[in-house]
């Protein structure tokens, strides 16, 4: 553990999700690879989509709609839809389509597998502190059996802009009923979870889970006010 800031009272902590509390990367890969298989067997007009494909039209979509970005769940389903409606399927069929394939996105995205340290951790820091998950992503916790830990979850586009903007920051002060500088928040990324945190008041801590290397960043405000390099360490500030 290492610090950088002087570190202030805390009253509540948050955290990010993937690739802070288990690593996101495989569940990716093999959700996408499951995505992909679905919707090209969804219907034969489909049977040759491509994850290239997918990527045409995702950025097709973003350049039309720019705020399409903070909800990557309906950005996901939109591009599908779009895809569905350009191969020559009716609107209903793409809906319909578009729904299913998320929902079959949604059973293998919370097929995560979860460290017993980070059980453990959450778990002695949840008596001590209310906890809280906010993330860019949309993994569900209930269905990976971390919701038991969070009083409450927040995620981008339902619950505000992406981070680093302070939307889901702000929101979850507010929920919490405490200034922001009494919490702390924990993740993995500089600039959504550590530069964010702190351009809204709160305390950050950096997840260093890759080796990544402080003396070699350019903005100051990215710099945390701990680091650690696993969640456990975070069982010595109780």
């Amino acid at each position: 553990m290492h610090f950088y800031r002087p570190l202030g009272p805390i009253s509540a902590l948050t955290f990010d999700l993937d690739d802070t509390l288990y690593d996101n990367r495989p569940v990716i890969h093999r959700t996408t690879l499951e995505m992909l298989a679905f919707v090209k067997g969804y219907h034969h007009c489909m049977s040759d989509f491509t994850s290239a494909d997918f990527e045409h039209h995702r950025q097709a979509l973003l350049r039309r709609e720019p705020d399409i970005y903070h909800d990557v769940t309906e950005w996901r389903r939109r591009t599908i839809e779009l895809a569905m409606l350009q191969a020559g399927l009716s609107a209903s069929q793409a809906d319909e389509g578009a729904h299913r394939a998320m929902d079959n996105f949604a059973q293998w995205r919370s097929r995560i597998d979860i460290p017993q340290e980070t059980h453990d951790t959450l778990a002695k820091l949840a008596k001590r502190w209310p906890l809280v998950a906010i993330t860019n992503g949309n993994a569900q916790p209930h269905l990976c059996g971390l919701d038991t830990y969070f009083s409450f979850v927040l995620r981008a586009g339902p619950d505000g802009r992406a981070k680093p903007f302070a939307d889901m920051y702000q929101l979850a002060a507010h929920k919490l009923h405490l200034p922001p500088e009494q919490i702390l928040h924990v993740g993995d990324d500089l600039t959504t979870d550590v530069g964010g945190a702190i351009r809204c008041g709160m305390q950050a801590c950096w997840i260093n889970l890759r080796d990544g290397d402080l003396m070699q960043i350019k903005d100051s405000r990215l710099l945390p006010h701990l680091e650690i390099s696993r969640l456990a360490s975070l069982n010595t500030l109780i």
